[in-house]
């Protein structure tokens, strides 16, 4: 390195759509900034996420967003991660993040679920929308330029990177967490972190679907059910550690869907995941009281025939095999506990779960950065000064539905905004 070393205000390592943004923003307020990216395309998480559609945010209030951080975490996690991420979400809301892109000439629709989707369903067209941001803000991208270590040094940081040794002031963190490692998120910035003395916590694979050896479950692959309620039981006691409702999808090696992906974060918490189990409700909207007079009811129907009408019939025909019930048989001749499990055939068929499929299938990433150590006010780290860290590759993780991209979007904004 010579004194000639280009001198940045500031090196965004990554250029995700949390960098992308971040760049963008400390570049309009005057700053030089280059992004740098280790793949020769940007953004390319972005151009695979939902479906190669890129669900970019939720219809919510800053404050249902960081709720729903809150209940899927439950507790005092839940709390502390809610609480700290409400500063950034103030600074971009979900209604102005949709106003930026509007801006930039991408139209967005809101779907039933509240999911907001590139009116055009184009991932494609989110990522240009960045780069447009990008190059009118004047700021650097190098692409095929990976960063190989982070150092402080005298006035700033000296980042070393496959091609030469660059020198800012301020250096930001955006190269994501470990989930989908084909997008290159390889976990290079929690080595980083650690270097320049922070704490990580653990990673692991979050929003990722499920696996389990229960033959009745996986006999129903392809079946999806647009409304079940799963309680994810752990241990021999049963303690429910989580009780999500929404769309559900029987696989060849287990559960997908919103529902079972929301839960996946608890399953993968701990490696004995053979203690843990999910009850579903199959038909949340049918209550027990219902059924039960249904069953009643109608003496001369088959138990096939009734819950037929309740779930898919090769639903039924699943859940009832695996219950013992005879599915030919009239209801008026059900013993008291064919009864009984006629009823938990829909509102309790439960399954032993194996684990999950791993990073290599995951949409997000729990743990990273601990956020006792960065402030919630900047980004910034509270142990290194000029050191900021966005979004996944911080301890944030949120549920499915375009909440884990409002956060990147969220915290890059401010994170942009407070460089000096």
């Amino acid at each position: 390195m010579t004194d000639s070393s280009p001198l940045y205000d500031a090196l965004v390592l990554g250029a995700g759509a949390a960098g992308l943004l971040c760049a963008a923003r400390a570049a309009e307020r005057g700053k030089r900034v280059l992004v740098l990216e280790k793949n020769n395309k940007a953004a390319v998480k972005v151009l695979m996420s939902g479906g190669t559609r890129c669900n970019l945010t939720h219809d919510a209030s800053p404050g249902d967003i960081a709720d729903a951080y809150a209940r899927l975490a439950g507790g005092a996690e839940g709390k502390a991660k809610a609480r700290w991420l409400r500063p950034a979400l103030a600074r971009l809301t979900p209604d102005a993040l949709i106003a930026l892109f509007a801006a930039e000439g991408l139209a967005t629709k809101i779907e039933s679920t509240g999911k907001v989707f590139p009116e055009s369903d184009r991932a494609l067209d989110v990522q240009r929308a960045l780069l447009r941001m990008v190059a009118s803000s004047g700021a650097e991208v190098a692409l095929g330029e990976a960063a190989l270590s982070v150092e402080r040094s005298a006035g700033g940081f000296v980042v070393a990177t496959s091609r030469r040794t660059l020198r800012a002031r301020n250096v930001v963190v955006a190269v994501g967490g470990r989930s989908w490692p084909g997008c290159g998120t390889t976990g290079d910035g929690y080595a980083w972190a650690k270097a320049l003395g922070h704490r990580v916590v653990p990673p692991r694979p979050a929003l990722v679907p499920l696996t389990s050896t229960e033959r009745w479950a996986l006999d129903l692959q392809g079946v999806t059910l647009s409304d079940v309620r799963l309680r994810l039981i752990e241990g021999e006691r049963g303690d429910v550690r989580i009780d999500r409702r929404g769309s559900l999808l029987f696989t060849h090696f287990g559960l997908s869907g919103p529902v079972a992906m929301d839960c996946s974060r608890f399953v993968t918490q701990r490696p004995d995941a053979i203690q843990w189990r999910a009850v579903l409700d199959l038909a949340p909207s049918v209550g027990e009281e219902q059924l039960q007079e249904r069953l009643a009811e109608r003496g001369g129907q088959t138990v096939l025939s009734l819950l037929g009408e309740v779930v898919p019939r090769r639903v039924a025909e699943a859940t009832l095999g695996q219950a013992g019930v005879p599915l030919e048989r009239r209801l008026a001749e059900l013993s008291r506990a064919q009864r009984r499990a006629t009823v938990d055939a829909v509102k309790r068929p439960t399954l032993r779960l194996a684990g999950s499929l791993g990073f290599k299938k995951a949409e997000v990433t729990a743990g990273g950065v601990d956020l006792d150590e960065v402030d919630p006010r900047t980004c910034q780290s509270r142990l290194v000064p000029g050191l900021y860290f966005i979004g996944e590759v911080l301890d944030l993780d949120g549920p499915i539905g375009g909440y884990n991209f409002q956060a990147a979007f969220s915290t890059a904004a401010l994170a942009g905004d407070s460089v000096a």
